[in-house]
């Protein structure tokens, strides 16, 4: 068994703490729950993109970071990274397979110069963690610009539409229960307003006023009273006025209220219309963990809850409130930001330099105690202009609290750095406004837990399919099936069909676009249809982009960058494409071979049955009514297999001897041969004779046309960055321009004890520059760094 593997059945296994509990009933709402979260496995992906701003031509580089949910810690389970581009419709205009490794990979996509302008969604992804719907999936807002079209340059006015949403606290409005109601006021670039306002009943009565506090949130106080519909009018800061009606009011139902009381002390209030005794309970889980298990009685209607905050775990904690059914009735979050954290020390040797001059760049990362930790980073330098003005997602705020909110956070960095008492007020605003919960109560509760349908790719990347009967569409069981994509490396996958038709492949180390065969032995079935399953997720979460409106004042930004990029892809075209060669196995999947045939050191016959009486004497040919058959001699009995091989070209199984008797012998290179049963996986093979072209593409041979043959886009390779160095007179004498607008990438630091040095060189474009930096330790602490530095002509 595989470390990966056992790596997964620690998680798997790993038993969830409880606080404090009492009661049955109670007791079983925390062992559902806890069975849910361990099987449940908590995996986040974080994305560093070099920068937030691109043009139509130019390459995205980005580095994945998978981390465990709870702990935050590099987890090392999933090996392959979904990466899609978006567009406002959620198409995807880009997509890739990212390996991981230890946790980490690093990819690219070249935009293409066809993109319209416009702002476009990065969301990256694993296969596991499509069991749990994509709003957990990582997600970035990226602006593209094409300059080559009108839509880069388009006249347009600041837009001056607003969305306005109201979030009663614990979920919903019930008659004459006094609740919290949490707002949010937002623009069109996404970004909060500042609002002030009054809440009005059917009457025109002022019930209510209220505005924001910061990033476009606020709350107010009131008691919906029965038959009663609110409006709530808005004043905003261009004098606008804005109306929108509240949530309904419900005659029947309860309301939660979380209050602090101090130092670590908080206080859930639950507020009922049934006045008769009912048996509650609080349920609380930080970080996937049950800390708090309590029940309670509500007696006329109300229930205190004291809760020390000391036993919750840093980030989001989700309490829930349960009637006396066990059905959940509110949830309320509560955030508290984590209390180590990672410094990244990260500084130039200078504040200023001149075009094409060297730049060095020490990194070290350090703990609370300033103990110098080894940690994996990532860095890119790009430069500031009037475009380039959002601000880039740093991994601490994003695996702490982002990542655990629907929808976009601004600023996010802010909740975890801000010590005021309008800092925590915020954080509630955004808890009761952003706030949700990443699986189904439902589920999680159930009796029996269902089958999470994705499984997590622990050897790459892995091809789902179906059998059916054709015509019928009812699934095939128990047929083995075989998938092969011609190659000079021999690689064969088999699976048995289970009660569902489904069968799976691991496909292993395969890179870049293949073509992969999937087929079943014909003797068993000859029949059935062969279907496969998209690999990317085709579920979306709600659309948050803000619009694209380019402003006429950017005009001469937009052709500015423009020539700049015209200039760099002219000059510098061919080494963007320059790929490291990966690492890959070469052996084929049966080991090395008994027997191994070079036939170009042998007599050449035009015949393969000759080549193969003369040269093979551990594969015997045999002529039966049907055609030729192949006996292999196993080596360790000396006796004859009754039944043929299994016979590869080029690694795809080839069940018909006659036709690949039938095979010019010129075509072939290689073949080997294995004398001895073989078991691979479910199938077992009467030995193995395989033959390899000298391209490896099968050199024409006519397939069998129930072979389903498609189009697979493997694992990305590595794309090499290059950056010019003027480290000798010639090279900055160069007259070759460098208009670059992203000075360095490298998503591969290690630092350790001592400071991590890294050089790079300025170009010909004066202006400011950004370093960013993102950071992530062993231990589970993340951190990001960030500074500027000055470019100036040369005189």
């Amino acid at each position: 068994m595989t470390t990966k593997v056992l790596l997964f059945l620690c998680f798997w296994l790993t038993a969830t703490g409880t606080a404090y509990s009492q009661g049955g009933a109670l007791d079983s709402l925390g062992r559902r729950f806890g069975r849910y979260q361990q099987a449940a496995l908590h995996e986040k992906l974080f994305l560093h993109l070099d920068r937030p701003l691109y043009l139509s031509g130019e390459t995205m580089w980005f580095k994945a970071y998978a981390v465990d949910g709870t702990s935050c810690k590099p987890l090392l389970m999933s090996t392959v990274a979904y990466v899609e581009v978006l567009d406002k419709a959620n198409r995807p205009v880009l997509q890739g397979k990212i390996p991981l490794k230890q946790a980490s990979g690093q990819g690219s996509f070249v935009l293409p110069a066809s993109l319209a302008s416009g702002v476009y969604t990065v969301r990256a992804y694993t296969a596991w963690m499509r069991n749990f719907g994509p709003e957990y999936y990582f997600q970035s807002p990226v602006t593209i610009i094409n300059t080559s079209t009108a839509s880069g340059v388009a006249v347009s006015k600041d837009s001056t539409a607003y969305d306005v949403q109201f979030f009663p606290e614990g979920g919903n409005l019930v008659q004459g229960l006094s609740s919290k109601v949490a707002f949010k006021v937002t623009t069109k670039a996404g970004t909060g307003a500042a609002a002030e306002g009054k809440l009005l009943n059917q009457s025109g009565a002022v019930v209510a006023t209220f505005k924001t506090l910061r990033f476009g949130m606020g709350n107010f106080t009131f008691t919906p009273q029965a038959g009663t519909t609110y409006t709530a009018q808005l004043t905003l800061a261009n004098k606008q006025v804005v109306k929108r009606k509240l949530p309904p009011v419900y005659e029947q139902g309860y309301v939660l209220r979380l209050e602090s009381r101090g130092a670590n002390a908080l206080a859930l209030y639950v507020s009922a219309t049934n006045t008769q005794p009912e048996t509650v309970f609080l349920l609380a889980h930080s970080r996937q963990q049950v800390v708090v298990a309590v029940k309670g009685q509500l007696l006329n209607g109300q229930a205190i809850f004291p809760v020390d905050a000391s036993q919750l775990a840093d980030g989001i904690s989700h309490f829930t409130l349960f009637n006396a059914d066990q059905k959940p009735v509110c949830e309320r979050l509560y955030f508290q930001p984590p209390k180590t954290k990672l410094t990244i020390n990260a500084r130039a040797d200078k504040s200023q330099y001149t075009t094409r001059e060297k730049v060095s760049v020490d990194l070290g990362a350090v703990a609370a105690n300033t103990q110098a930790l080894t940690a994996n980073m990532s860095m890119a330098v790009y430069r500031l202009d009037s475009l380039t003005t959002a601000p880039t997602t740093d991994i601490n705020s994003y695996l702490w609290l982002a990542s655990d909110l629907k929808g976009t956070v601004e600023h996010p960095e802010y909740y975890l750095t801000a010590t005021s008492p309008e800092a925590a007020e915020a954080a509630d605003n955004l808890m009761l406004t952003q706030g949700w919960s990443r699986f189904r109560w439902e589920q999680a509760l159930a009796p029996m837990l269902a089958a999470f349908p994705h499984l997590p790719e622990l050897h790459g990347p892995l091809v789902q399919g179906r059998l059916t009967q054709a015509g019928t569409n009812q699934p095939v069981k128990s047929i083995l099936t075989y998938l092969s994509s011609p190659s000079r490396l021999i690689r064969l996958q088999s699976a048995l069909s289970d009660a569902d038709g489904s069968v799976r492949f691991e496909l292993g180390d395969l890179y870049g676009a293949k073509e992969i065969m999937v087929q079943t032995d014909p003797q068993q079935d000859s029949t059935c249809r062969i279907e496969l399953f998209n690999s990317y997720s085709s579920q979306y979460a709600p659309a948050a982009t803000p619009r694209f409106a380019p402003l006429i004042r950017f005009q001469q930004d937009y052709a500015k960058r423009h020539f700049q990029n015209q200039v760099q892809n002219a000059f510098a075209d061919r080494a963007r494409n320059r790929y490291l060669a990966p690492v890959v196995d070469s052996l084929a999947f049966y080991g090395k071979a008994d027997e191994t045939y070079l036939l170009d050191k042998y007599t050449r016959f035009k015949v393969l049955e000759e080549v193969m009486r003369e040269y093979v004497p551990g594969v015997l040919v045999r002529i039966r009514k049907d055609g030729f058959h192949f006996l292999v001699v196993d080596r360790l009995t000396r006796s004859t297999f009754n039944d043929n091989p299994m016979v590869l070209l080029d690694g795809v199984p080839i069940f018909n001897v006659n036709k690949i008797m039938a095979m010019d012998p010129l075509k072939i290179q290689k073949l080997e041969v294995i004398t001895s049963r073989y078991f691979h996986g479910l199938a077992v093979y009467s030995g193995v004779v395989s033959y390899t072209t000298y391209k490896g593409d099968l050199e024409g041979f006519k397939l069998d046309p129930r072979v389903l043959v498609q189009q697979y886009e493997g694992l990305q390779g590595q794309r090499d960055f290059y950056a010019p160095r003027y480290d000798t007179p010639q090279a900055t004498q160069s007259r070759l321009p460098d208009l670059r607008n992203l000075l360095y990438w490298n998503p591969a630091i290690t630092t350790g004890t001592a400071p991590t040095k890294l050089d790079f060189y300025t170009g010909d474009q004066a202006g400011r520059y950004m370093v960013v930096v993102q950071g992530l330790v062993s231990n589970g602490l993340a951190g990001s760094a960030s500074f500027t530095f000055e470019v100036k002509p040369t005189l």
